[in-house]
């Protein structure tokens, strides 16, 4: 049989540090769902020191899954460690994965250590950790730029504190393919206690090189592989998971592993966060981007309607990806539409179909064509959407080329439905958007810098869904606000009042 090589999906905990990859609680734990269904062995649901938001949200993770493995970050410190196990220690199979700096210049700069201390710090935090859990993890932060022999002997004092995985990353994105094989290949070799414990990696993709990284270090003898979704994450982000799998299925020859990834599962799941987080599936991604099976070249058409497998190394199927068949429509009944949601992953209570079924029906009287991206796009906005304090009643823009400027007359409730305040408002723009914008500012009593403001079809042609991403900045506080309509005016200001609800439930949480 193959080795195993397991997958550490980090998309909830590094994933999320992506500028405007923000989630909810409510959206973490479907995201947890979906990877659970993927198959990955391990989510990393956060960093549970970091706020009481980040805690609530990894402990309600943890609750939530049953066969994958739950991990919390934490700094090698005590306080870190215990608290990151009150969050994980209700999951069915909880992991601690505690980090510590090794390279001399986060060393010196940084943690202002020597490295004998470090080693000290290292066994104390991971002997803490043991007390817990035999499942402990431990990462040699920015290992790809410390001394090899020195992280030999950090390797080794893990091991023997009680780790049963220890990370070797590259934080930084500064390895090379090669380079990374041979520190990989070399820690395999020299650390004498290496078979106590797995050998993992984490890349990040500032050169390019995540991926690559990551996979030349299987090679080498790794068996854990860290990764994200689409490959968000910090800064350039992180090895993508489904080109990982991919690479490692198509090319089994090659690696000679396996993983227990669904790979039918890889789509929607890309799918799924590119639907919560605002932010859509490049056409150019490898795997499942758009054109990643398409074919515009003669030469290469020729070739497919000979043979897919002149062009094509893998199937749209082999990653859970079928065409756009038109599904649902105005005369479809609530049945249809619950069959609908299931067959995309999202198991819907009554009420919350009826809600949907509305949705749907709505949305048929304004566009002829409605794919699953629509419906799914619909569920996250109707469904899942949470009670906000700031609501859009009604609105009418003008816009026009002439002396007139661009305004907006905008109408919203504040409160709680049935005792709610109505307000309304008109405001001047430099456009229609900024004009909705200005006025929507006017009733709140907020004036936010906008960061982002991003605008995409859900699907194709003119009548497609509007899908708008915003993030806004105010007193230091960050919010993101996501949107679909077939409306691109009302989606705008539907997404910036989400940001608003979202900055404000921040700044009571804070």
């Amino acid at each position: 049989m193959a080795d195993r090589v397991y997958v550490f999906d980090t998309t909830l905990r590094d994933g999320e540090q992506s500028p405007g990859a923000t989630m909810n609680q409510d959206e973490k734990i479907r995201m947890a769902h979906q990877l659970e269904t993927l198959g990955v062995d391990i989510i990393e649901a956060g960093f549970p020191i970091a706020s009481q938001g980040d805690f609530e949200a990894v402990q309600a993770i943890a609750r939530a899954v049953d066969s994958v493995q739950v991990a919390g970050l934490c700094r090698a410190v005590i306080g870190d460690i215990d608290r990151c196990w009150e969050a994980v220690q209700d999951a069915k199979n909880p992991r601690i994965h505690t980090f510590l700096a090794t390279s001399d210049i986060h060393m010196k700069h940084k943690l202002d250590k020597t490295p004998d201390e470090v080693i000290d710090m290292i066994q104390t935090a991971v002997s803490h950790a043991k007390q817990y859990t035999d499942n402990v993890e431990f990462s040699a932060e920015d290992a790809s730029r410390s001394d090899w022999d020195f992280l030999v002997k950090v390797t080794e004092v893990a091991i023997e504190a009680g780790a049963t995985v220890v990370n070797i990353p590259d934080t930084v994105g500064y390895s090379q393919p090669f380079e990374y094989y041979e520190l990989i290949k070399y820690l395999k070799d020299n650390v004498k206690n290496v078979d106590d414990a797995i050998l993992s990696v984490h890349c990040h993709n500032d050169l390019g090189c995540a991926v690559a990284n990551t996979l030349a270090a299987v090679t080498a003898g790794a068996r854990q592989v860290e990764c994200t979704v689409l490959g968000i994450g910090e800064r350039a982000g992180n090895a993508a998971l489904e080109d990982l799998v991919m690479a490692i299925n198509t090319r089994k020859e090659l690696y000679d592993v396996e993983t227990n990834v669904r790979t039918e599962q890889l789509y929607p799941s890309c799918r799924r966060l590119s639907q919560i987080i605002g932010m859509p599936i490049p056409p150019n991604k490898a795997i499942v981007g758009a054109n990643a099976f398409a074919h515009e070249s003669g030469i290469h058409q020729d070739g497919v309607i000979k043979n897919r497998l002149t062009y094509e190394i893998m199937t749209p199927d082999s990653i859970g990806r079928t065409s756009n068949d038109i599904v649902i429509g105005k005369h479809s009944g609530s049945h249809a539409v619950k069959n609908k949601a299931t067959e995309l992953g999202y198991e819907l209570e009554n009420d919350q179909i009826q809600v949907l079924f509305k949705a749907v029906k709505d949305l048929a009287d304004k566009k002829e064509q409605i794919y699953d991206e629509d419906v799914e796009a619909l569920i996250l906005e109707s469904v899942y959407r949470r009670k906000d304090r700031f609501r859009l009643v009604d609105m009418s823009v003008f816009s026009g080329t002439g002396d007139v400027p661009p305004h907006a007359a905008t109408v919203m409730e504040f409160g709680a439905k049935g005792a709610a305040e109505i307000k309304r408002t008109s405001c001047f723009g430099e456009g229609s958007i900024d004009a909705v914008f200005q006025s929507i500012y006017s009733l709140i009593g907020v004036v936010p810098r906008l960061e982002v403001y991003s605008v995409n079809a859900v699907t194709e042609g003119a009548d497609a869904l509007a899908s708008v991403a915003v993030r806004i900045a105010h007193n230091g506080t960050k919010a993101v606000g996501r949107a679909n309509d077939a409306d691109v005016v009302k989606a705008s200001a539907l997404a910036m009042i989400n940001a608003l609800n979202r900055m404000e439930k921040a700044k009571e949480e804070r």
